[in-house]
């Protein structure tokens, strides 16, 4: 599998891209004109995507009254606006093959907004309304588009587990695990079209959506590539 990782300083991917023998390219996921030359230059380099995963997001918290109008634009530029940007360059790729996977990671927020983090909520409720619009129209053309609720924090070195809280944070290694379960893998490999999924409470009308398409697809060719943008944290 050929891999590219994208984020706004590629100085963060050092370690994932030695990992995974990554290319690595350097995108602010919320500006059009990047997001073009990022899939121009990585379709150019590994060819066209079959897999594209959108991670990017970006918050601020406060008050309601108190918030700054500007960081909430930002929570939304990135959070929504460069999930839609960089998944209609991935689809318009896709297209061409009748085949492939989009992929967004949702949060709690994508279901629930909280006290204090309505910027948040704002962008992640856009991201699972995005997804379920393009599972409807995209489906029947042999594109695969899923929503996945990250439901609490994630470990890392930044947030590491309290000793005397075992299991508090979830595993990213667990999460990658059930990124590459074998209903979105069918549709990384060309497969029958698996339903988009999204939190237990929410899937049916994702499922409905993205199960309307029963058809084989083609098998994506030996230059497809995965890429995968890196969550933007302040």
């Amino acid at each position: 599998m050929k891999i590219a990782l994208a984020a706004r300083s590629i100085d963060d991917l050092g370690a994932l891209a030695a990992e995974t023998g990554a290319a690595v390219f350097s995108c602010d996921a919320s500006k059009p004109d990047a997001v073009k030359r990022l899939f121009a230059d990585v379709t150019g380099q590994l060819g066209d995507p079959y897999a594209v995963v959108y991670n990017a997001s970006y918050r601020t918290r406060g008050p309601f009254i108190d918030l700054d109008a500007a960081e909430v634009e930002k929570s939304l530029a990135v959070s929504a606006f460069g999930g839609f940007l960089v998944a209609q360059e991935a689809a318009r790729r896709m297209l061409r093959q009748r085949t492939g996977a989009i992929l967004f990671t949702g949060a709690s927020a994508s279901v629930k907004g909280y006290a204090q983090s309505a910027p948040f909520a704002m962008g992640k409720f856009a991201l699972r309304g995005l997804a379920q619009s393009m599972a409807r129209e995209l489906s029947p053309q042999g594109i695969h588009v899923a929503h996945v609720v990250i439901d609490g924090g994630i470990r890392s070195a930044r947030r590491p587990e309290a000793p005397d809280r075992p299991d508090a944070t979830l595993d990213p290694d667990a999460i990658a695990a059930t990124y590459g379960h074998p209903e979105f893998a069918s549709a990384y490999r060309g497969g029958i079209n698996p339903p988009a999924l999204d939190s237990p409470a929410t899937a049916r009308d994702d499922i409905e959506a993205a199960d309307a398409s029963g058809a084989g697809h083609n098998r994506p060719s030996a230059d497809g590539w995965r890429i995968v943008l890196e969550r933007q944290v302040r």
